[in-house]
């Protein structure tokens, strides 16, 4: 199973690059598949690709259905 993540990018950096923040985590990823992404623009990431730009809104609910399964996992409801 594959598992593509929005995230925001925060910094444009060397053509086609970008760093993204995953949670509190920054990460460099490509954006070579996006085009005319810019700082605050929500896309979605597998392997450290920007596949598709993503509205904020859906970022953002898809983003809280995340942190809801982190919180039955962590409570051993998904178990």
């Amino acid at each position: 199973m594959c598992l593509a993540i929005p995230v925001r990018i925060e910094q444009l950096t060397a053509a086609d690059s970008a760093i993204v923040n995953l949670g509190g985590m920054r990460k460099e990823v490509s954006l070579a598949l996006v085009d005319d992404a810019v700082v605050g623009d929500y896309v979605i990431v597998h392997v450290g690709y920007a596949l598709q730009k993503l509205d904020q809104e859906e970022a953002l609910r898809t983003l809280a259905m995340f942190a809801e399964l982190g919180e039955m996992s962590a409570d051993g409801a998904g178990a």
